[in-house]
């Protein structure tokens, strides 16, 4: 029988594939330590696939190459010595590689899991440190006695042993059902109800007349006080209470670090939905009532961060006594191995290309280790802890900041101001983020279009440019009609075979389930997140919030999704049925589509049709007036309203598990409702990037009979239709007035759409929060957490401490 492989091939086979896979997987190590944090940094699919792929593909590698150094020791081991391997003496050298395969497999600091559910496999890692120590401990036996590496070996084997030990303690640590036990505190019995009663039954023998008094636990001082230090006045954890409120921006960048770890070690057991006791809810509301927005987003943005950190690196091991001295040992033990292999091992009877990848090997560990170092060294969590009260006195604090917290500056937050759009726009180098800073859009109209987002809007336009432009210039002396059917024909055929080719790879994604993933990739935009969007968001919560004195009240404003803001505005009954009537995700559904309808001048154009020309006047004068005092005294609500709108359908659409646990049947209703939008514009011969058209053909449809659905049934769950009676009800509100003050429709919407925002973000699953953080972040990830600081939600349900019981006797 014929081999279907080359000798030749097979050869370099032989020859190279332990010392590839050697390399290959240094290589995957400096990758991944590297650009793993990049993952926190962009939500961009194809970056974080390349990531993903790499975390699987260096477990492989490691471990395929103890597999092939343990078959080729035992063939040489079985033949001492063969034509088509290595000689002995070499087979030593490649003994004494598996120890760098283990500290491979203990993989960088910077990425231990992807995903939480790999977290949940420490116990299966644990298991591999076993048979990956029995399998190496095998291989280096097969060399003895002649080894002359025994002890450079030994020195490896506890190198490598220490990092594996460190990747499975950092996922056991980080495994849910650990972290929520790392959390809970030491068992309280409360007061002692048995001793009390013997002690009263003891005075009622001795006819003493008793009397128990019951009295509330005294509340702790909060962080609510003013600290002064020199010329700056910031939020402390002093005892002492100034009153004095913080000017804007008071927050140097190692406070920021200091005081978003204080509240991380409070609030992680978010994630795994912990209560929360009224002491830590009034002294997180305090802190935060007295800090600015852009404070505010400094601090989440780090305690974001150390989420991220302990839940997908190596940070909780390493930062402690036990991991900074492991840390150590390892570090030492692959220095002295290299100086005694440089020093004392004779390289007579290696090959030399063996020996220089092992020199690669050793270098490229203790470059690792290095790069690790540096990386402890500048993060957070050192900052945090070395800024820490309890380890040192005020003036080291102080020296402390002066010497390493310029680092802290360069990933402070920064901010580009776009004259054009007349916002400022977050801009934080790349390689300084702690988070994409970004805000997802996904639009259902132009998702119907197949318009593409704006970086992609041009695709097929250079088939069309190329056929009428370019093509003309090649035929000479022909007449323009002739010249134009032939560019024509050119144009259909292209266009022809650009759709067929269209719709067959959109048949093989449909077919291997990646639909969704190429409609994130393809229709969803992603615009920095501005200044001014995030203010509103700050200014909207912390009014909630100071309103929310009593949980009870935190509660209903955390399941208000739009009847809140309402109630305030005085147009609840007219808009009621839109919002608590049906469910979250229709109302999200219905509130899309109406804004999107209402954004587009000529939509707005056609439903004043019918009205008088003083009326019309009078509506474009106030629109204009409006516009104009929000360029100079505010946000301006109709951009604010409808970047709020696209995201919170991205998340409805792309990320249905981030929403509210309410959302229900939202993909189904949005695919329902984009089938009917479709049939409507395939009648009318939209195509993309006929956003305004297509809107206007919606408003067209005359809604002569109310509610939709008596003549739709409720089969279909499209709302397109409801959505533009909605559009029609909110153009002709006039006088809108929320707490005494009078607003125009849009700063109406873009009310609305925070308080859905935020219903989203207090009612979701927590984990979906800490699974989003490995992926750039998301907004709804700040509002969720903020809203805990103030105190909005139902994680505080322990009102009182304990009583305090006083028994009185009498004489």
């Amino acid at each position: 029988m014929v081999n279907p492989i080359p000798p030749g091939l097979k050869k370099i086979w032989d020859n190279w594939n332990i010392r590839g896979l050697m390399l290959f997987s240094l290589f995957l190590q400096t990758f991944l330590i590297l650009f793993a944090p990049l993952r926190k940094r962009t939500g961009h699919k194809l970056i974080i696939m390349h990531i993903w792929s790499v975390y699987l593909v260096a477990d492989w590698a490691a471990n395929f190459a103890v597999g092939l150094i343990s078959d080729s020791q035992r063939d040489t081991h079985d033949n001492q010595c063969n034509s088509s391997r290595d000689p002995v003496e070499n087979s030593y050298l490649l003994a004494f590689w598996p120890p760098f395969l283990l500290l491979h497999l203990g993989g960088p600091d910077t990425i231990t899991a992807f995903s939480l559910e790999d977290n949940e496999l420490w116990l299966r890692h644990l298991l591999g440190l076993v048979f990956q120590v029995v399998a190496a401990v095998y291989v280096f036996l097969q060399s003895l006695p002649q080894t002359k590496l025994a002890i450079p070996t030994l020195l490896m084997f506890l190198a490598g042993t220490i990092k594996y030990l460190e990747r499975t303690r950092a996922l056991y640590l980080a495994s849910l059902d650990r972290f929520r036990d790392s959390m809970l505190k030491e068992p309280d019995p409360g007061p002692n109800y048995a001793k009390l009663m013997d002690d009263i039954a003891s005075k009622k023998e001795a006819n003493l007349p008793t009397m128990i008094i019951l009295r509330g636990e005294q509340k702790p001082n909060p962080i609510n006080s003013v600290e002064h230090s020199g010329e700056k006045t910031k939020p402390s954890t002093s005892v002492e209470h100034s009153g004095e409120k913080p000017k804007p921006s008071t927050l140097d960048d190692v406070q920021v670090v200091h005081y978003a770890y204080h509240f991380f070690e409070i609030f992680k057991g978010l994630i795994v939905d912990l209560i929360f006791s009224f002491q830590e809810r009034n002294e997180s509301r305090e802190f935060f009532h007295k800090l600015s927005a852009e404070d505010a987003l400094r601090v989440i943005e780090v305690e974001l961060n150390f989420i991220y950190e302990a839940l997908y690196t190596k940070v909780q091991v390493v930062h402690s006594k036990f991991g900074y001295c492991t840390r150590f040992v390892s570090f030492a033990s692959v220095v002295a191995s290299l100086s005694l292999f440089y020093f004392e091992v004779k390289k007579s009877g290696f090959h030399e290309i063996d020996v220089v990848i092992t020199y690669a090997l050793f270098w490229g560990a203790i470059a690792l280790d290095t790069v690790a170092f540096f990386m402890l060294i500048f993060s957070d969590w050192t900052f945090a802890v070395l800024y820490d009260p309890k380890n040192g006195s005020k003036m080291l604090r102080k020296y402390i900041a002066a010497t390493i917290g310029w680092f802290l500056i360069f990933k402070r937050p920064r901010c580009y101001e776009d004259k054009k759009r007349g916002c400022k726009l977050l801009a934080t180098p790349f390689l300084l983020r702690r988070w994409s800073g970004q805000v997802p859009r996904h639009n259902l109209i132009k998702y119907c279009l197949k318009g593409l987002p704006h970086n992609f809007d041009k695709v097929r336009d250079p088939v069309y440019r190329f056929t009428e432009k370019f093509i003309p210039a090649f035929i000479r002396g022909e007449d323009n009609r002739f010249i134009g059917l032939i560019s024509n024909g050119v144009s259909q055929l292209l266009g022809f075979i650009y759709g067929k080719v269209t719709h067959l790879i959109n048949k093989v994604i449909y077919r291997f389930g990646l639909t969704d993933f190429m409609d994130e990739i393809r229709y969803v935009s992603h615009e920095p997140l501005t200044k001014e969007l995030w203010e509103f968001i700050f200014t909207e919560l912390l009014d909630k919030s100071k309103s929310a004195e009593d949980p009870e009240v935190a509660k209903k404003i955390s399941s208000a999704r739009g009847n809140w803001i309402l109630e305030d505005s005085g147009t609840y009954p007219t808009l009621e049925p839109y919002l608590t009537k049906v469910t979250y995700d229709e109302s999200l559904l219905l509130w899309h589509i109406a804004t999107e309808l209402l954004y587009h001048p000529k939509v707005n154009e056609d439903i004043e049709k019918g009205e008088n020309e003083d009326t019309k006047l009078k509506h474009h004068t106030e629109v204009e007036v409006t516009r104009d005092n929000n360029k100079d005294n505010g946000p301006d609500h109709r951009a604010l309203s409808k970047l709020l709108s696209d995201y919170m359908l991205y998340l409805l659409v792309m990320h249905p598990t981030m929403m509210s646990v309410e959302a229900g049947i939202g993909k189904i209703r949005f695919r329902d409702t984009c089938a009917e939008a479709n049939r409507l514009f395939t009648s009318k011969d939209l195509g993309p990037n006929e956003e305004e058209e297509a809107c206007q053909e919606i408003f067209d449809v005359n809604l002569y009979v109310e509610p939709v659905t008596k003549v739709k049934g409720d089969r279909s769950k499209s709302v397109l239709f409801d959505a533009s009676k909605l559009a029609q009800v909110l153009n002709e509100m006039d006088d809108i007035k929320i707490n005494g003050k009078k607003v125009n429709k849009w700063e109406l919407l873009s009310k609305i759409w925070v308080e859905m925002l935020s219903y989203a973000a207090c009612n979701c699953i927590a984990r979906t929060q800490a699974q989003q953080v490995s992926k750039g972040g998301e907004l709804i990830s700040f509002v969720w957490l903020l809203m805990a600081h103030f105190g909005i939600g139902r994680q505080f349900q322990i009102n009182k401490g304990h009583a305090i019981t006083k028994l009185i006797v009498g004489k």
